[in-house]
This record gives structure tokens, sequence and C-alpha cells, in this order.
């Protein structure tokens, strides 16, 4: 995991903790860009995860390929 990936997924579980804390004094309309923001940056971080595995998967099939060669 690199240090950007760590970052996304620190600052969706941070935004969801601000969020709850918004929702219990302020209410459920102040609150809901917040979890909205909450879930974009956590889809961005699955999103850049499946990248990476992707990745390394074509990286490890050409390795194989050309070890046969």
């Amino acid at each position: 995991m690199k240090l950007k990936d760590i970052i996304l997924l620190s600052l969706s579980a941070a935004l969801v903790v601000i969020g709850t804390h918004l929702t219990i004094t302020e209410g459920i309309t102040l609150s809901y860009p917040v979890f909205m923001l909450a879930i974009a940056i956590l889809f961005w971080y699955r999103y850049r995860k499946n990248e990476a595995l992707i990745k390394d998967k074509e990286q490890e099939a050409n390795k194989k390929i050309k070890k046969k060669k």
C-alpha cells in the first residue's frame, strides 16, 4: 500500500468520525455532505487498489512469458 492510499483511507475514516459528530450535534442535513465526501474518497481508494492489483497481475504474467522464452 502506497502512502497516497494510506492517506485516502485515513481521510475517509476521519470524515466518517466527523460526520458522526456533526449528526449528533447538528443533525443529518449538515453532516450529509461530509458522509458523501467520505464515501467518494473510499471509492477512490478502492479504485486505486484495484488498478494496482490489475497492474501487478499483468506484470507477473509478462514475467512468466519472458521466462518461457
